[in-house]
């Protein structure tokens, strides 16, 4: 029976078009969206590039210094001998790499740099807690794969299964479907079951298609490949279960398609936005104009107070104060036992921010099973390298080794050291450790969907008979 139905319903759907214009749809916006996302990414790429040339001449340039100057000569920036001024003049580039599905979700890359530079000089409080928004951007948002599949997609889904059992009833010949040696939910279920493979079908071989076209690239990692087309058929499925729960439940085309609707604006708009609202009134940010007011009001103290805090770290770190009573404290000693001291007075502050962010996560987290569109977009972000949960472990990660760059040259500066040539390659470099991520939302949806068809089932038993009535 169900080959025969697969026989006559793709027959019928090419004849109705359907099938074209899905196809035409999914390549244009899925078409247009990678497009897009490409041209982002390889910006980033672009920018990752130049920035790293640029590094690697400057510290080529800087070893060619130092050389002339071990060799005699006296060039125009022969101060470079001084490992502090190095270590200011010669920041080290800390960078988050572009993954090869950044295409699929812009995330927070509109939002957060995946660029910084480790100095001794800065304490980067300010920078690392001031967002860098464009209101326009955020209003608008990015059209992304992940848009398309989390926002459109269910759109599709909706247009083209909402009908099924109300059509048959209105149309009359719903009656004669009863009397066939068949269940109408079999029937129904199997003409969902046809509707979901075309579709899959359509939006698989539309991916793979535009891929190879606008970015072949991510066609190299199967496994992340696969990945997003399970992803993507589980988000699916769940739609096509709401369709089945909805074609049995409700009754009239016209009812249907409200219902659906209405199910896609709670699904995908209210509860994520229930959820961002109330995580945020139940674990409230601290005034960040609060904390910038905090941080220059600490600036100003230790400013006044240099020689007070330098001598306090002298007795702290014995190892650097020296026994030559020829050697003098400059700017840059208090400088860097002034800064130790702020960062040390500011951690309860930041650390403050920081349990905020976490329980807000945390809250979306105990509840985000509650909407298949919260799940899948995090999990689209994830693949994509552009989740929040990245940018806060690329903060984290520039920030420990913004203290390895500071630790680096502390002992050079109060120990008088010169920098030489052979130092250059002993500076050090960043690394950046991705986030691991799971396919937890894939199974979670397909478990939602399963719930969902159970529901349909077991409720479609106990009025089977005014399934044909009604």
């Amino acid at each position: 029976m169900l080959k025969q139905n697969f026989k006559y319903e793709s027959i019928q759907l090419l004849r109705s078009r359907w099938i074209q214009l899905l196809s035409l749809l999914l390549l244009t916006i899925f078409g247009f969206a990678i497009y897009n996302g490409a041209i982002r990414a390889e910006k980033r790429q672009a920018d990752w590039t130049q920035i790293t040339t640029e590094k690697n001449e400057q510290y080529e340039k800087l070893y060619t210094i130092l050389d002339s100057v071990e060799r005699g000569f006296e060039p125009e920036e022969f101060y470079l001998t001084d490992a502090i001024i190095v270590g200011f003049r010669y920041p080290q580039l800390a960078a988050k790499p572009t993954s090869s599905m950044a295409f699929m979700a812009t995330g927070q890359s509109d939002m957060y740099s995946d660029f910084q530079e480790a100095s001794v000089y800065g304490s980067g409080l300010m920078t690392d807690y001031t967002e860098m928004t464009s209101p326009v951007q955020l209003l608008f948002g990015s059209f992304d794969l992940s848009f398309v599949i989390v926002y459109l997609l269910p759109l599709l889904i909706i247009a083209f299964s909402y009908n099924i059992l109300s059509a048959e009833r209105e149309s009359g010949t719903l009656r004669l479907l009863g009397s066939q040696a068949i269940s109408i939910r079999t029937w129904l279920l199997q003409q969902l079951f046809i509707r979901f493979l075309w579709l899959a079908l359509l939006v698989l071989v539309s991916l793979s298609v535009l891929l190879l076209v606008f970015n072949a690239e991510a066609l190299g990692d199967l496994g992340l490949l696969l990945s997003l087309y399970g992803l993507v058929l589980a988000y699916m499925l769940f739609w096509f279960a709401l369709a089945f729960l909805v074609n049995l439940w409700v009754g009239t085309s016209a009812k249907n398609a409200v219902s659906l609707l209405g199910l896609w604006i709670f699904i995908v708009l209210l509860v994520p936005s229930m959820l961002n609202q109330l995580g945020t009134a139940l674990y409230p940010m601290p005034s960040r104009t609060l904390l910038i007011n905090d941080v220059r009001t600490l600036q100003a103290d230790v400013n006044k107070r240099q020689d007070e805090i330098l001598d306090g770290y002298l007795r702290d770190h014995p190892e650097f104060a020296t026994q030559d009573s020829t050697v003098q404290f400059g700017i840059w000693h208090r400088y860097m036992a002034s800064q130790k001291l702020m960062r040390e007075e500011m951690a309860p502050v930041l650390n403050n921010f920081e349990d905020q962010l976490k329980k807000q996560q945390a809250w979306i987290d105990q509840f985000k099973w509650l909407s298949p569109a919260v799940t899948t977009q995090e999990s689209l972000n994830a693949m994509a390298g552009t989740a929040t949960e990245d940018y806060a472990s690329f903060r984290k990660q520039v920030e420990a080794f913004q203290e390895d760059w500071r630790n680096h040259f502390t002992p050079m500066l109060y120990n008088n050291k010169v920098f030489k040539k052979e130092d250059v390659a002993k500076l050090p470099k960043f690394e950046y450790k991705s986030r691991e991520w799971s396919l937890s939302a894939l199974w979670l949806n397909v478990l939602i969907a399963g719930i969902v068809f159970a529901i349909a089932y077991l409720w479609s038993r106990r009025r089977k008979n005014q399934l044909i009535v009604n």
